[in-house]
């Protein structure tokens, strides 16, 4: 299914109103036109040219959100992706009437220009002294639609329009005449490229949910924010080291037929804006990560950024998606076009529109470097080796746990999802994957049991992370610690009993965890309590206690904060407590 189809609303039909209500509810600058759906400027300084924008609902912050002082004067709001009719915007250029004139901004989307379009031509017959004072402004900058399939209706517009609306605000503000920001609209909506990429589609509160979306593995290049079919479909998802420079290339091509849209050259001079936006539905985790992608691959290709801006511009309601855009600035020898320093120093003005974001205002400095420190090494400081009676059976006990644990991730990941949050088997599974690692080294090995234990301890803060990181690792280091004041060279059951039992009361003083709690103490405890007992019966003890796990309340842990009847109903076993089960079981094998 679409990856959200669930929404918090009153009603769908009326989420587009009560969205806008608390939109000027949190920003007291603006006023709303509920009959009409248009949100502008509360004290609107008349004296200058008024920008108006607007479209369908769903692009969130587009286009409400960038109505304030250095921006948008007005927005006119359909349904959701639905044009707004032409009485709504005769409404909103009526409200917004000045002395200067009015720039009217659409992305290209037949919908929009019509009935955009059709209300300037509307206001210039009832106002013909004013009818030179309203411009109309087009902006298309998809690059996905080649020119073969958009030879009719041109390109889609997108986020790019973004750019075009903060650029000839602030120029309006500066007390341009209606001529002068236009011109610069203009100029700007020409020099655009975005290309959208999106992992599913998204779901328009009070519809079915459609049945085209992607595969689990596949991602769509140019997904229109409508729902639209995009350029290619790409299974499985690359890493984003190849999908970022192939979306790139759609952009910056100059011998591509079918695009080469924006006239780059390629060879070292050029200068851009980058935006890079949330579809709506990335985490900022995910969208981090590609806007590091993207400047590494401009780097690369020798395009200078000159300002850099990131986060939700033009959105698709709940898209896992993005989109890059890149605006080319004037190169240094071009005539008749507004300067760099202009078109920067307007993009850098300040706004009060809700809808942008925060930027540096400067060139991205150099991805910073780590000063120099002195490599840390983890010397031997122990006085004797602590061995294992038999080298190959400990250190095959260790390689046997490691490989249980590797393949109980994905049940142990089932566990935690219903459980806890879902990472305890990936932790798990990385700490496993590690220690393995160390055993091939000779890192680990019986020949050195208290390295050994020091190394896993290591292992547990550095590879797992997370409270199970921290937890192992404390055990381990007080097991460490307990093993060096014994005076045996063997690691016998004697050794390891007394060493355990130490290590398990180490880690209480760092955990109010205690059997039974639906914790790995459960197991853990059983099995250190047990061991004296013999290697046989702390395993079945351990098993048991983990098992146990299944009909309990949990009193700690990450099973605490969920529902005791659903995990009951469920009886899955607690993911920590597994994890022990597994281990010991292996070990004793």
């Amino acid at each position: 299914m679409v990856v959200q189809s669930k929404h918090f609303l009153n009603t769908a039909p009326s989420l587009v109103l009560d969205s806008l209500e608390g939109l000027c509810a949190i920003n007291t600058h603006l006023a709303l036109d509920p009959v009409h759906r248009v949100v502008y400027l509360a004290d609107q300084d008349r004296s200058k040219v008024a920008l108006l924008c607007g479209g369908g609902s769903g692009h969130e912050p587009s286009h409400s959100g960038f109505v304030g002082q250095g921006a948008l004067t007005a927005a006119v709001c359909g349904n959701v992706f639905a044009s707004p009719s032409a009485g709504q915007v005769r409404r909103g250029i009526d409200l917004i009437d000045n002395e200067k004139g009015t720039i009217i901004v659409v992305k290209n989307y037949t919908g929009d220009v019509v009935n955009f379009g059709l209300a300037k031509e509307e206001y210039a017959a009832r106002h013909p002294e004013k009818a030179d004072r309203v411009k109309f402004v087009i902006v298309g900058d998809d690059v996905a639609v080649g020119r073969t399939q958009g030879r009719i209706v041109g390109r889609r517009g997108l986020a790019g329009v973004c750019l075009v609306y903060k650029i000839a605000g602030a120029f309006a503000q500066t007390g341009a005449s209606v001529d002068e920001v236009y011109d610069v609209a203009q100029y700007v909506s020409t020099r655009l490229g975005t290309i959208g990429v999106g992992l599913d589609h998204c779901h328009v509160p009070g519809t079915a949910v459609p049945d085209t979306h992607l595969g689990v593995d596949e991602l769509e290049i140019g997904l229109g924010i409508h729902n639209e079919s995009g350029h290619r479909r790409i299974s499985p998802v690359p890493p984003l080291n190849e999908l970022i420079p192939t979306l790139l290339e759609m952009i910056t091509s100059t011998t591509d037929k079918e695009r080469s849209f924006v006239p780059f050259k390629n060879d070292g001079t050029d200068r851009v804006v980058l935006l890079v936006n949330n579809l709506g539905g990335l985490s900022e985790l995910e969208l981090g990560g590609v806007v590091a992608e993207v400047r590494r691959a401009l780097d690369k290709s020798g395009i200078k950024i000159m300002r850099l801006l990131s986060g939700s511009f033009m959105t698709s309601l709940n898209m896992p998606g993005f989109s890059i855009t890149t605006l080319l600035l004037p190169a240094a020898n071009d005539m008749g076009t507004p300067s760099v320093d202009l078109i920067l120093s307007l993009l850098d003005d300040s706004t009060n529109t809700p809808g942008w974001k925060w930027s540096s205002r400067s060139v991205p400095k150099p991805p910073s470097v780590s000063p120099s420190l002195p490599a840390v090494t983890h010397t031997k400081t122990w006085p004797a080796s602590l061995k294992a009676p038999d080298v190959n059976q400990f250190n095959n006990a260790v390689g046997r746990a490691c490989q249980a644990l590797i393949a109980a991730e994905p049940g142990i990941t089932r566990m935690d999802i219903i459980a806890g949050d879902g990472d305890c088997g990936l932790t798990l599974k990385g700490g496993a994957t590690a220690v393995l690692e160390a055993l091939n080294k000779n890192s680990i090995s019986g020949n050195d049991v208290l390295g050994s234990v020091i190394t896993v301890s290591r292992i547990a803060e550095e590879a797992m992370g997370g409270t199970s990181g921290a937890l192992y690792s404390i055990f381990f280091s007080a097991l460490a610690q307990s093993l060096a004041k014994s005076s045996s060279e063997t690691a016998t059951q004697e050794v390891w009993c007394t060493a355990l039992e130490a290590a398990l009361a180490r880690l209480y003083t760092y955990t109010r965890a205690r059997p039974p709690s639906r914790t790995l103490v459960d197991p853990l405890s059983a099995f250190v309590r047990a061991l004296p007992s013999g290697l046989a019966a702390a395993v079945k003890a351990a098993g048991e206690a983990a098992e146990g796990t299944k009909d309990m309340e949990a009193k700690a842990g990450r099973s605490a904060y969920v529902d005791s009847t659903k995990l009951k109903a469920e009886r899955v076993a607690d993911p920590g407590a597994w994890g022990v089960k597994v281990v010991v079981e292996a070990l004793a094998q």
